[in-house]
């Protein structure tokens, strides 16, 4: 067993939260001129993890602090000597928590009544008993399926690689697709965004659905087809739509999805700093311990795949 020396950056003091996790994992936070891990604490600032790395060759593993890796993606390819680790299950318990909510808030009609001025006309949509589609199976999709039981919801999880779920009615392949929507009230939108999921719902995925229906969004923007979402929500196409992420994102001042009644916008605050940070902290001190240990660690990036 083996100490690790850690770099926290590109500003250590900025994140004295990650800086302990280190130590508390049984690492020593070390400057990147001598450490042999990275911890990287600054989200906004992707393009120098690149130079940052090859600066400082002794770095061999790093810790990212995103779930998608979309980021980062060039720069990791580019360095397939060094192993990479992102956040994916960190935000899971947040991120379906806003899910949830974002789910009652559309079905409930609050899109409505939070712009209204007068007492209006009643409308609303029960989440007991209703038939769920989540697209996604990571540990977003398992929180959520947990926080829907009590409502006694049918849900229906598409994933790659379809196996049973706890909470799930069943688990089908991406195949499956057009088959689950004509029976979906809720939708929700939880998956890594790869070549593959990049506007996985458009003009027809949408058409599919039934008119009640609410698309709630809290994985990436470029899932959806915005212009055909905006199509579906001014005809009534759908009932709704619930967004913490749009393409383009930040959605610029303007734009129609803005204005429209049956459109519900958080700016992609599903999870905060606030929120996060001490679970990617926990993250953070679980694999530098297994470093230590010679176990595996959790999260590993598999560019291929896209997350």
């Amino acid at each position: 067993m083996t100490r690790s020396l850690v770099a926290v950056a590109p500003d250590c003091w900025r994140r004295p939260a990650l800086a302990d996790a280190v130590v508390r994992g049984g690492g020593t936070l070390s400057a990147p001129e001598q450490a042999t891990g990275l911890v990287w604490a600054e989200p906004a600032q992707a393009h120098l993890i690149g130079d940052f790395v090859d600066a400082h060759g002794g770095i061999d593993w790093v810790q990212l602090p995103y779930a998608g890796i979309e980021p980062v993606a060039d720069i990791v390819t580019a360095r397939p000597s060094i192993e990479w680790y992102c956040g994916k299950g960190v935000y899971a318990e947040p991120v379906a928590e806003h899910a949830l909510m974002l789910t009652l808030a559309g079905l409930r009609g609050m899109a409505a009544y939070a712009r209204t001025d007068r007492w209006s006309t009643p409308q609303g949509r029960n989440l007991l008993g209703a038939s769920v589609t989540v697209l996604g199976g990571g540990g977003i999709a398992e929180s959520l399926l947990r926080l829907l039981a009590p409502f006694g919801a049918s849900v229906t999880v598409l994933r790659n690689r379809p196996q049973p779920m706890e909470g799930a009615a069943r688990v089908v392949g991406p195949a499956a697709l057009a088959e689950v929507l004509a029976g979906t009230d809720v939708l929700v939108l939880a998956l890594a965004l790869t070549p593959d999921t990049a506007g996985i719902v458009g003009a027809a995925e949408l058409a599919a659905l039934p008119a009640h229906a609410w698309v709630v969004n809290v994985a990436r923007g470029g899932h959806i087809v915005t212009d055909d979402l905006v199509t579906a929500l001014r005809s009534g196409q759908i009932g709704g739509a619930a967004l913490d992420v749009t393409d383009p994102e930040p959605l610029p001042q303007g734009h129609p999805l803005w204005t429209l009644p049956n459109c519900l916008i958080t700016p992609h605050i599903a999870n905060t700093p606030e929120m996060g940070l001490a679970l990617l902290a926990d993250r953070v001190a679980a694999n530098v311990a297994r470093r230590i240990a010679g176990e595996p660690l959790i999260g590993p990036v598999f560019v291929e795949l896209g997350y």
